[in-house]
């Protein structure tokens, strides 16, 4: 039968009809289009292989009239790939991003870590994870999860909680509500984050006439909601009565492209801005209000002026427990908050002043507000040497000298020189985040991607391939610790594969360095934290490494060229044969275990145990009741 089988309509499964809607989406903001889906990973098995991916090869070898490329790359892991299109997302301010599918059961469920960190991120990723059939006449399937209770629940269930949007597509005629459904959020700044459509293999490969409007040109408009005039005035209130206002860049402000915004304001009012490890680099570190990282992982400088703050302005934030030290950081018991936000759920946070409005609209509008006035000589001059002290301690942490291995901050240090502005640095979790969040001197909004809301190990592997997906002008960098990269190392095999240029940093220190420091100062004695081998004592008594365990010898084996260095002298120049590579390749240093760490003013909350016959433990819980002493909820 012909494609066109009928007027008006054509003959297509519902996974081609899906491939065909996909290509004609795009995003639009500020007269600028971007094709929303710009390409696909997949995996396929029973459930996709005949369904999204035979779609997926008609477009590439067959591509029907009006039916544009849908870029395809095969991942080795399916967390690994939502982590590579989160990345991707974030890179292009959440105007474009990729979709991932997945075979049934295990293959979907891999993607659920993935789905969460988009989502708690903010960042938009689409997943088309696959299901059980549709009919129930095969039952049970292979990898299908049965309860005795109802018929109607799959594994897929499990992306309800973490997705923006979940649905489940179980007859053709429910494909286009559900994807036009899928657009509104993925495009809406204040509801984005993982979208999920479940799709039943046999519904899949379903044939159906779909109507041809279906698939023409859609544009998804961004809005840009300005501020209501009555939220304006009294923000405008707040800040002409407060004596030492600051300002907390969220990643709200970059995703806005607000950065030129927040300089003119910070420059005409001198309100201090500090920023949060989405918020890095949306005001540059050398501009003179520029106060940098505030929090658990901040600097002296954002946290000395957050402790007398009387006016904490939030843009684009969601205030976690880190930027707000576990509600300890503002310790003025005036403190009030005003929070410029797209999004009401987070504008409300902290009992504030609520601009529930574009972060570049409300700035435009409260420097135009603010004209004429100023903080006092007395505060700006505080501010300055707030700054200037914390910039030497920065230099003191890159330049440490530390031996005989070296700090991982010195890494960090010859990383921040020799990068350009428009390069990127990628990083995650362990306790390199906190060092790079106080002491990272970002010159451009696009230089610094941490990943800090999930705090994912293994992203930073698969986070190369998105970000260099979406600006290959950028030399990208990302620094893996030796924890993280044994959580999700597949993805160099992907890298190598599609011919990206990335250069990995790899830090060996034969442990977990975060949790490990964390646990000594909880009383844990690092116990469970270094990589020893297993001898006759216990955990804590094992001093040999790990035999045979070669990480750079494991690189070499996924097709990376691997420079071994062992000093700060010996990185740089390995930096700068990896920079004139034209291929993935990784620098892999031995650093200390145990720090030296930039110097911390801040707390978080991580409890202790409250009885013990550990003294350890005994003493870090009489240490824990008072630091939480001046915790409290700001209202």
């Amino acid at each position: 039968m012909s494609n066109e089988a009928y007027a008006g309509t054509v003959r297509l499964t519902v996974a081609q009809a899906t491939i065909r809607f996909l290509t004609n989406q795009y995003s639009e903001r500020d007269g600028v289009e971007h094709r929303l889906i710009e390409g696909a990973f997949g995996i396929f098995g029973h459930g996709n292989v005949a369904g999204i991916g035979q779609a997926l090869l008609q477009n590439e070898v067959d591509p029907a009239e009006g039916e544009d490329e849908m870029p395809y790359i095969m991942p080795r892991n399916e967390q690994g790939a939502v982590h590579a299109a989160a990345a991707f997302a974030k890179t292009r301010d959440r105007m474009s991003t990729y979709m991932v599918t997945a075979s049934i059961g295990p293959g979907s469920l891999n993607m659920v870590t993935g789905a969460a960190l988009a989502t708690t991120n903010r960042l938009p990723v689409l997943l088309l994870p696959s299901d059980q059939f549709a009919t129930r006449v095969p039952d049970p399937v292979l990898q299908q999860l049965e309860d005795p209770t109802t018929l109607d629940l799959t594994v897929n269930d499990a992306f309800r909680p973490v997705s923006r949007f979940f649905d489940r597509v179980n007859r053709p005629e429910q494909l286009i509500p559900s994807l036009l459904n899928a657009m509104r959020v993925l495009t809406d700044p204040a509801e984005t984050g993982a979208v999920v459509i479940a799709m039943p293999q046999d519904v899949q490969a379903e044939a159906h006439d779909w109507p041809v409007e279906l698939f023409r040109k859609r544009v998804w408009h961004v809005r840009r909601p300005v501020p209501e005039p009555a939220a304006l005035e009294r923000a405008v209130a707040a800040i002409k009565a407060a004596r030492r206002p600051m300002v907390i860049a969220g990643g709200g402000v970059i995703y806005s492209q607000a950065s030129e915004e927040l300089r003119a304001f910070a420059s005409a009012t001198g309100i201090p801005v500090a920023d949060t490890q989405a918020g890095k680099g949306a005001i540059n570190f050398d501009h003179p209000c520029a106060i940098g990282g505030v929090g658990s992982t901040g600097g002296d400088s954002g946290n000395h002026i957050a402790d007398k703050a009387d006016l904490v302005i939030g843009i684009g934030t969601r205030y976690s427990d880190f930027t707000t030290a576990s509600k300890t950081q503002f310790k003025n018991p005036e403190v009030r908050f005003v929070n410029i936000n797209v999004r009401a759920f987070d504008a409300a946070k902290q009992s504030a002043e609520m601009v529930v409005a574009d972060a570049r609209e409300a700035l435009t509008a409260l420097t135009t507000a603010l004209e004429g006035y100023r903080v006092s000589e007395d505060y700006s001059a505080e501010v300055t040497a707030e700054r200037e002290g914390w910039l030497a301690r920065t230099q003191e942490c890159y330049h440490r000298g530390h031996g005989p291995l070296p700090a991982q901050t010195e890494v960090f240090g010859a990383l921040n020189e020799l990068m350009g502005e428009e390069d990127i640095v990628i990083n995650a979790a362990g306790s390199m985040p906190g060092d790079l969040q106080a002491l990272w001197q970002a010159r451009t909004p696009v230089q610094y991607h941490v990943e800090y809301a999930f705090s994912c190990m293994g992203y930073e592997v698969p986070a190369a391939l998105g970000v260099k997906l979406a600006r290959p002008q950028s030399e990208v960098v990302s620094i893996v610790g030796d924890g993280t990269y044994q959580m999700l190392p597949m993805e160099l095999a992907t890298v190598v594969q599609e011919n990206i240029k990335v250069i990995y940093v790899l830090l060996q220190n034969y442990g977990f360095a975060s949790i490990g420091s964390l646990s000594e100062s909880r009383g844990s004695q690092r116990f469970g934290t270094r990589y020893r081998q297993r001898g006759q004592g216990g955990h804590l008594q094992d001093e040999q490494k790990v035999v045979g365990v070669d990480i750079a010898a494991n690189a070499e084996s996924w097709g990376l060229t691997v420079y071994r260095v062992s000093t700060i002298k010996e990185f740089r120049q390995a930096y700068a044969q990896a920079r004139a590579e034209d291929r993935a390749c990784m620098i892999h240093i031995e650093t200390d275990l145990y720090g030296p760490n930039p110097p911390g003013s801040s707390w978080w909350d991580v409890p202790v145990s409250g009885v013990s016959r550990l003294e350890s433990t005994q003493k870090a819980y009489e240490d824990y009741v008072q630091d939480r002493r001046p915790q409290r909820h700001y209202l």
